[in-house]
Formats: C-alpha cells, structure tokens, sequence
C-alpha cells in the first residue's frame, strides 16, 4: 500500500483531474478486485465526480447520486493516466474509469491480487470505511492520547 503521504499525494492530484468530470464507463477487467455487488459497475456510468477524500488509506470518490469507489490500492496498486481512451490489456490491469478525455487504469503489479474497490451507495455504508481508526491529521491531542493508551486486545489473545 502506498503510505499516507502517498495516498494524500494521489487524492490531491486526482481531485485537481477528475472533481467536475463524469465518468463515462468504469470497466472491471479483474472481478476480485471488486468486492461488492449491490451497485454494479454499469450505474456508475455519466456520474460526476463531485470530490474525492481518504479515508485511512483508502481513496474515496464521491459521485453523484451518493455513490462512492474506495479503492484500497494495497502495496502495489497504482494509478496510471493515458490521455486516450485505452483498454485494459496488460496483466496487472485491474480496472479502466473511462472519461472523455482518456483513461485512469488501477493497476497492481503484485501476484496476491489484494487491492480491492467497494461500489457503495450512502453515507450509511461509507461509514463502515470509518473504522475507528485514527485520523492522524485532524486528530486532537485527547484522541491521539486515547487511541495510544487503548487496550489492545489482539495482542492480549497471543
């Protein structure tokens, strides 16, 4: 997975590139990488990008008709621009987000094949993304105190 720093890196260029734009088809080449099946990938088509944020080290876009992609990249995913419309061909193709000007591949060179996309609808289920983790920019002094004194109980088990 591409570290924090990274994955604020991508959000900050991906918003100055997609915010404003309408994907025009988003193309599943890999059917692990999506992990889930209530939304298919078709009713993403002609939805605007309305802004794009992180969540830990996922990267959320957030569309119209309160959908959202979170891509979790995993340590080998990438995102690769091409300024025509390209197919995904090559092996470590995993996903194509179509737009009038060219294409953004999601890429993994890793043979574990981890990185995923979730397709959600609502802030309901984009909450289940939030999963108590520390938000280490925005984080108080009490929260980053609190989350370093929790009890860890995985550790605890061992």
């Amino acid at each position: 997975m591409p570290e924090l720093p990274d994955v604020t890196v991508y959000v900050e260029a991906l918003e100055k590139r997609f915010v404003g734009r309408s994907i025009r088809q988003l193309q599943i080449r890999s059917p692990f990488v999506l992990r889930t099946f209530e939304i298919q990938p078709d009713e993403i088509s002609g939805c605007r990008v309305n802004a794009i944020q992180r969540i830990g080290k996922r990267i959320v876009w957030l569309l119209e008709r309160e959908l959202f992609l979170v891509f979790h990249l995993m340590i080998a995913g990438r995102f690769h621009w091409r300024e025509k419309k390209t197919q995904p061909m090559r092996k470590v193709d995993l996903i194509a987000l179509h737009f009038d000007e060219g294409t953004l591949l999601v890429t993994e060179a890793s043979t574990k094949k981890r990185a995923s996309l979730h397709i959600v609808k609502g802030a309901d289920q984009l909450r289940e993304f939030r999963r108590g983790e520390l938000e280490l920019f925005t984080a108080t002094k009490a929260e980053f105190v609190e989350a370093m004194t929790r009890e860890n109980r995985t550790l605890k088990r061992l």
